[in-house]
C-alpha cells in the first residue's frame, strides 16, 4: 500500500527531503548536454472516409454507448515458439476489459469476431504521399503484420500495422534527419476509464482509425532538437490536408538513450511543446540511475535476487499509520525485505520530484497492484514512528548502510511487490534497464512495462497484400501537395498577411478553412486569419470547445463579420454563445446577443445626440474629442454595431459641426 498520501508521483517526503550530497548532488541539472541520442515515433490519425480494415466511419461519438462485451486477453507463441517479454508482462497483472460500441460506428471487425477487410486504398494513398514528401523508397509489396498488444487496447490481442516505405530524410533547421520508416497502423480503442479491481473500460469508435507512423533515426541531441524535428515531420504530415486533428490525433513516442545507458521509450507525448522536458528528464534520470549504480559497486552492494521476505505484522500491530492499520485491519500483512548497501540511495533524485525509490514503488505498482512502498530511506514518517522502523530495522538484520523495504496489502500482492522490488534493485546494479514509460504531464515519467522484443511481430494472413509499382509511386510524387512553407509565401503575396500570421494560419487545423472563406465569400483574410489564430486561442484558453464549432458556422460569422452584416467586435461572444449553446445556429446566436438588432438611423441619431451633448468638448479639443465619444458610443454599442460604422458617424457629425 502507499502512504497515508497518493504515492503515484512518490511519496510527500520524497518530495520534500533535499538529497544529501551524493551521486544525485553531483551530476548537475537536467539537460541533454553531450552523449544524448533521441528518435522520434509520430502516429498520426487520417482524416479518411472510413476505417483501415473496414467500412465504419473515423468519427468518435460522446453519446452513450449501444452496447459493450468483456474480455480478457493472454499472450501467445510466436510463429518461432517465443513468448514476448512485455505481452507476459501485461499477462501477469491479470486485468478485465469491457469493450464499448456504438451502432454505425464499430462493427464486427472492431469486436474481433469477422475477419478484417481489404487495405483502406485512400490511406494508402495518403501514406505514398507523405512517403514521397520525405524522400523514401516505398517497400514493393505492403504486407500486413500483427504486433502483440496486451494491455486491453485491441480486441484481437495485437494491433495491424504494415511498413510502406524506408529508408528517407528530411531538412530540419540545414540538418538532415533520417526517416527509418513509415508504417500504416490501425489506431487503438481509447480508455475510458480503469477500475479498482483490474477492469479496464475501453471506447471502440478509435478502433481502426488509419494512422501512420513516422519514425526516425536517433539524429537529435537534444530535447530542443527533437521538438523541432516534430514539429517539420508535423508540417509534412499536415500538409496533405488528410490528417485529424484535436486531442488525440497525434501522439509523439520517444527514443532516448545517454552515453553509457540504454535505450528507454517513451510513450505518450501529447504535446509538442512537451518534448523538450521530457528527453532532458530522462537524460537526467539516466545519468543519475549511472551514478547509482557506481556508488553500489564502490559500496560492494551484493546482488538481492533471492532475498528472504519477512511477515512483519506482528511487529507493527500496534501501528498508528493509518495506511498499515488499514492492511492489517482488513486480514492483510506488511511484509518487508532488506536491501544490503542500498542506505541512502532512495531517497536520490533522479527527477524532479521523483526518486530511485519511486522507481522501485514503479515496478511495485505495475506488477502487484499495491498502492506503492514504504522504505526506511523516507521514515519515520506516515505515521510510523522511529521505535517501529528500528524494530523493522532489527527484525531485517539492517545495518546503517542499508535500506528496509515494506510493503502492505494481502500476502500474495505483497509477495509479487517485493519480487518486483528486488528485481528492479537487481537491475540498478547492472545499470538502466531497457523499458517502456509513460510521460506525465510535467514531463517526468513513469514504468510502463518492459521493452518489447521482436517475437511481438508476426504476419496477418486474412489481408492481401498491395503491390506498389514503380509506376504508381512516380505518380504520386508528380501530384504532391503544397508545402506549409510554399503555402505561407502565398499567403504573405496573394492576401496580405504579415510573415508570422502567415506561418501560422498554414501550420493550423484552420487553413483549409482560411482559403474557403476567403476564396469563395471574398472575406477579409486578415480578420479570417486573426480570429483563427487569436481569437480561437483565446477562447480555447477561457476553455471554450473551439473544436467543436461547426465549420459552416465559423465560415458564415467570418462572411458577415466581413461584410459587415456583423459587428467584428460580437465575433468572439458569439462563438461562446454558440459553444454553450449546442445544436443552436448563428441566427439564434444573433437574436440571443441583439447583435443587429439596432437599425442604421437609430444609430446615426444617438450619434448625433452624443455630439451635440458634448459641443463644448469638440469645439475645445476638436479632433481628439473623438477618442472620448467614441468610447461612450462603445459602451452602449459594442458587438451590436460595427466599431468602424461608429467611428464613421462619429467622425460625420463632428465634421458637420465644425463646417
Amino acid at each position: 500500500m502507499a502512504s497515508d498520501e497518493d504515492r503515484h508521483m512518490g511519496s510527500s517526503a520524497d518530495r520534500e527531503v533535499a538529497a544529501p550530497p551524493g551521486p544525485a548532488a553531483a551530476s548537475g541539472q537536467a539537460g541533454s548536454g553531450g552523449g544524448v541520442k533521441v528518435g522520434i515515433e509520430i502516429h498520426q490519425q487520417l482524416d479518411t472516409r472510413h476505417k483501415l480494415f473496414c467500412g465504419c466511419p473515423t468519427a468518435l461519438s460522446d453519446r452513450d454507448p449501444d452496447y459493450s462485451v468483456v474480455r480478457r486477453l493472454r499472450p501467445t507463441h510466436s510463429e518461432m515458439g517465443q513468448v514476448d517479454r512485455a505481452a507476459l508482462f501485461e499477462s501477469t497483472r491479470g486485468k478485465r476489459f469491457v469493450y464499448q460500441g456504438h451502432y454505425g460506428s464499430a462493427c464486427l471487425v472492431e469486436l474481433d469476431e469477422e475477419p478484417p477487410h481489404g487495405l483502406n486504398g485512400e490511406a494508402v494513398s495518403v501514406a505514398l504521399t507523405v512517403a514521397a514528401m520525405m524522400n523514401m523508397k516505398p517497400v514493393d509489396e505492403i504486407h500486413v503484420m500483427r504486433k502483440i498488444v496486451i494491455d486491453g487496447s485491441n480486441t484481437t490481442g495485437f494491433q495491424r500495422t504494415a511498413k510502406v516505405a524506408l529508408d528517407g530524410w528530411i531538412d530540419v533547421g540545414g540538418k538532415k534527419v533520417t526517416i527509418q520508416s513509415l508504417c500504416l497502423e490501425e489506431d487503438a480503442a481509447r480508455k475510458v476509464s480503469e477500475e479498482p479491481g483490474g477492469t479496464v473500460v475501453y471506447r471502440l469508435d478509435r478502433l481502426g482509425i488509419p494512422l501512420v507512423e513516422v519514425t526516425t533515426g536517433p539524429d537529435m541531441h537534444s530535447g530542443a532538437e527533437a521538438e523541432e524535428a516534430a514539429l517539420a515531420i508535423g508540417r509534412i504530415l499536415k500538409a496533405t490536408g488528410k490528417v485529424k486533428r484535436g486531442i488525440g490525433a497525434i501522439r509523439q513516442d520517444l527514443n532516448v538513450s545517454v552515453e553509457g545507458g540504454t535505450r528507454i521509450e517513451i510513450k505518450g507525448v501529447q504535446e509538442l511543446g512537451m518534448i523538450s522536458s521530457a528527453v532532458d528528464y530522462e537524460a537526467m534520470r539516466q545519468r543519475r540511475l549511472l551514478e547509482i549504480r557506481a556508488e553500489l559497486l564502490r559500496r560492494g552492494a551484493p546482488d538481492p535476487s533471492g532475498s528472504q521476505f519477512e511477515d512483519l505484522t506482528g511487529i507493527l500491530k500496534g501501528t498508528g499509520s493509518k495506511v498499515l492499520r488499514r492492511a492489517i485491519d482488513s486480514g492483510g500483512r506488511v511484509m518487508g525485505l532488506l536491501l544490503r548497501g542500498y542506505g541512502g540511495l532512495l531517497k536520490e533524485e533522479v527527477q524532479p520530484g521523483r526518486r530511485f525509490g519511486t522507481e522501485l514503488s514503479d515496478r511495485a505498482k505495475a506488477r502487484a497492484g499495491v498502492g506503492g512502498i514504504f522504505h526506511t530511506d523516507e521514515l519515520p514518517a506516515y505515521g510510523i514512528t522511529a521505535d517501529e522502523v528500528s524494530s523493522v530495522r532489527q527484525a531485517l538484520g539492517a545495518s546503517e548502510s542499508d535500506c528496509a523495504v515494506l510493503v502492505a496489502a494481502p500476502e500474495p500482492a505483497c509477495r509479487a511487490a517485493l519480487e518486483a522490488v528486488v528485481e528492479r534493485a537487481s537491475e540498478a546494479l547492472r545499470g538502466i534497464p531497457p523499458e517502456v514509460r509513460a510521460a506525465n504531464q510535467d514531463g517526468t515519467t513513469r514504468f510502463m512495462r518492459p521493452m518489447p522484443g521482436s517475437a511481438r511481430m508476426y504476419p496477418e494472413t486474412d489481408v492481401p497484400s498491395i503491390v506498389v509499382s514503380p509506376s504508381r509511386f512516380e505518380e504520386v510524387k508528380r501530384s504532391l501537395p503544397e508545402t506549409l512553407e510554399s503555402k505561407a509565401d502565398r499567403y504573405r503575396k496573394e492576401y496580405g498577411l504579415s510573415r508570422d500570421l502567415a506561418l501560422l494560419v498554414v501550420d493550423s487545423p484552420y487553413a483549409a478553412e482560411f482559403e474557403s472563406i476567403v476564396r469563395e465569400g471574398g472575406a477579409d483574410p486578415s480578420f479570417v486569419a486573426a480570429t483563427f489564430e487569436y481569437t480561437f486561442k483565446m477562447l480555447r484558453r477561457e476553455g471554450v470547445d473551439v473544436d467543436s464549432f461547426d465549420p459552416g458556422d465559423i465560415k458564415q460569422v467570418l462572411l458577415g463579420a466581413s461584410s459587415g452584416k456583423i459587428p467584428k467586435e460580437a465575433v468572439p461572444e458569439i462563438f461562446r454563445w454558440l459553444s454553450a449553446n449546442r445544436g443552436k445556429g448563428v441566427e439564434d446566436a444573433l437574436k440571443a446577443l441583439s447583435v443587429g438588432s439596432v437599425s442604421p438611423e437609430e444609430v446615426r441619431s444617438a450619434v448625433a445626440a452624443v455630439v451635440e451633448r458634448n459641443l463644448d468638448l469638440v469645439r475645445r479639443e476638436g479632433e481628439r474629442a473623438k477618442s472620448r465619444l467614441m468610447g461612450d458610443l462603445m459602451k452602449e454599442y459594442r458587438g451590436k454595431v460595427d466599431g468602424k460604422l461608429l467611428f464613421s458617424l462619429l467622425d460625420e457629425e463632428i465634421r458637420k459641426r465644425a463646417e
